[in-house]
C-alpha cells in the first residue's frame, strides 16, 4: 500500500470528551503517540511521484528515436536528481562524471567543445547517460533515455537530441497528443498510429540526418516524463510494438505516414490533396464523430485576419520562388473537396503585383502565414479581402485533416467502438502488425 492510501486524521477521529466541550486527561506518551500519527498522515496524505523505470533500454538500435529537442541552442540546463556520465559519443570514451551535488549543470560551447558546469571535454558530440531510471533533465523538462549534443557547423552552438526507447518515446507522445483521461480505446488508437508514424519518419528521414523526429508538432508533440500517466501507460503497454500496414503504390503491403490532427471537422482529406503521397489508407473518410465531442470553438473557429504585407513577406520567406510576383494582391481557391455542408481547399492560386501568378497547397499556405496554427487552424474557410487585410471567413475544424481524427476517435470510443474499429474507420483498409 502506498503512503497515499492510508487514512488520513480528521477532526471526527478526537476522543468524544473533547467533542463535547469535556476535559480529558491526555498523558505525554499519548501526546508524542499523536504527533507521530499526525506527521506520518500528513505526510502520507500528500501524492507522491513515483518515477517508473524506463523499459527498453537493451532493446536493438532500429527501435531507439532520436528526437530533436533543442535546435541551435548557444546554452542549456541540466538539472534535477539523476547523477550521469558523459561520453564521448563516437568513440565511447568516458569524459566525465557529475553527480547530484554537481546539478544544475549549465552546457555551453567553448571554442568549438562542448562544457558542461565549466569543465570543456574535448569532444564535439557528448553522449548524456543518466543513471537509473534513466531520466534527465533538461531546462527543467525530464526526458528518459539518453542525451546527445552536437557541435554544428558554426562552433557556437548545438543541437540537443534525446536518445529514447520506441515504447517510453510513445508515453511522451501520447498523453501530449491526446488528453489522458479520455477513452482507453482512443489513446490506445492513438499510440499504434504514434508508434506508426515515428518508425516511418524514422525509416524515411533519419538516415540523412542526426535526428529521426522533431519534438514539436512539425512531426508529433513529445514532452517526455510530463505527459506521462498510468492510463497513457496502459495506452502504450496494452498495443506493445504494434504498428500498422497498408498496401504501398507498389502493391506490397508495409508501412506508411499514419498522419492525424485534431478535428477534421466532418470529413477527413486524402493525403495526396495535402501532403502529395498517396497511400491506399490515406484516403478521405466520413466523420460524423467529432462534432459531438469538440468544444465549438474548435469545431467553427472565428474569423483570422493577417496584414496584406505580412502574408507576404511570411510567403516569400517560406517559398522563395515567390518572390518574382512581388506583393500578393489576390488569393482564390484553384482546387477544393466539396463535402456538402463545406469544402476543403487543397490548392490556391497567389497572384502578385507583378502581374504572375504561382499555384500553391492550401495546406502549405496556411502554415507559412501561421505556422503554429492558432489562428488559421484548417483550410476549410473562405479567403477574403477585409479592410486592407487578408481574412480567414467561416473557419471549421483544426489541423490538416489527413488520416485519424482525434477528437472523432474519441466519439468513436465514446460509442463503444475499440482501438481497432476506429483505426480501419480512419485508415481503411490498413491492418495492425506487431514487429516486436
Amino acid at each position: 500500500m502506498l503512503a497515499s492510501d492510508w487514512p488520513c486524521a480528521t477532526w471526527t477521529d478526537r476522543p468524544k470528551s473533547e467533542l463535547r466541550g469535556q476535559k480529558s486527561e491526555v498523558r505525554p506518551q499519548k501526546l508524542v503517540f499523536w504527533f507521530l500519527c499526525s506527521v506520518f498522515c500528513l505526510s502520507g496524505c500528500r501524492p507522491r511521484q513515483i518515477i517508473r523505470p524506463t523499459p527498453q533500454m537493451g532493446i536493438e538500435p532500429e527501435f531507439w528515436v532520436r528526437v530533436l529537442l533543442l535546435d541551435d541552442a548557444k546554452q542549456c540546463t541540466i538539472n534535477g536528481g539523476f547523477s550521469f556520465e558523459v561520453v564521448d559519443a563516437r568513440t565511447q570514451t568516458r569524459k566525465a562524471r557529475f553527480d547530484r551535488e554537481d546539478l544544475p549543470a549549465k552546457v555551453e560551447v567553448s571554442a568549438g567543445k562542448i562544457t558542461i558546469a565549466g569543465q570543456t571535454l574535448e569532444t564535439s558530440q557528448a553522449l548524456i547517460c543518466p543513471d537509473e531510471p534513466h531520466i534527465l533533465s533538461l531546462n527543467g523538462q525530464q526526458y528518459r533515455g539518453k542525451l546527445k549534443l552536437i557541435i554544428n557547423a558554426d562552433s557556437s552552438s548545438f543541437d540537443a537530441i534525446n536518445l529514447v526507447p520506441l515504447e517510453p518515446y510513445l508515453a511522451g507522445v501520447v498523453g501530449a497528443e491526446m488528453p489522458d483521461y479520455w477513452e482507453p480505446e482512443a489513446l490506445k488508437a492513438q499510440a499504434i498510429a504514434a508508434r506508426t508514424y515515428c518508425l516511418y519518419i524514422k525509416r524515411r528521414f533519419g538516415q540523412k540526418r542526426p535526428w529521426d523526429v522533431s519534438a514539436t508538432q512539425l512531426n508529433q508533440v513529445y514532452i517526455g516524463v510530463k505527459a506521462e500517466s498510468a492510463q497513457v501507460w496502459d495506452a502504450v503497454n496494452s498495443t506493445h510494438g504494434e504498428i500498422l500496414f497498408c498496401r504501398q503504390p507498389a502493391g506490397a503491403e508495409g508501412i506508411f505516414p499514419t498522419y492525424y490532427s485534431a478535428v477534421c471537422g466532418g470529413h477527413t482529406e486524402s493525403s495526396e490533396y495535402v501532403f502529395g503521397d498517396s497511400f491506399e489508407s490515406l484516403r478521405g473518410v466520413d466523420c460524423p464523430y467529432c462534432k459531438d465531442v469538440a468544444r465549438l470553438d474548435l469545431l467553427f473557429w472565428p474569423m483570422a485576419q493577417f496584414e496584406q504585407s505580412d502574408v507576404t513577406a511570411r510567403l516569400m520567406q517560406r517559398f522563395p520562388e515567390l518572390k518574382p510576383l512581388g506583393e500578393i494582391v489576390n488569393i482564390k481557391p484553384a482546387k477544393q473537396s466539396d463535402y456538402g455542408a463545406f469544402a476543403r481547399l487543397t490548392s490556391v492560386q497567389l497572384t502578385g503585383s507583378t502581374g504572375k501568378s504561382h499555384f500553391l497547397r492550401a495546406e502549405d499556405l496556411r502554415l507559412a502565414i501561421d505556422p503554429g496554427g492558432q489562428k488559421l487552424k484548417s483550410t476549410i474557410c473562405l479567403i477574403v479581402k477585409w479592410d486592407g487585410k487578408w481574412a480567414f471567413l467561416a473557419g471549421r475544424g483544426w489541423g490538416h485533416g489527413v488520416g485519424m481524427c482525434q477528437h472523432g476517435a474519441e466519439g468513436m470510443a465514446r460509442q463503444g467502438k475499440n482501438a481497432r474499429a476506429i483505426l480501419q474507420h480512419y485508415y481503411p483498409g490498413s491492418k495492425i502488425t506487431k514487429v516486436y
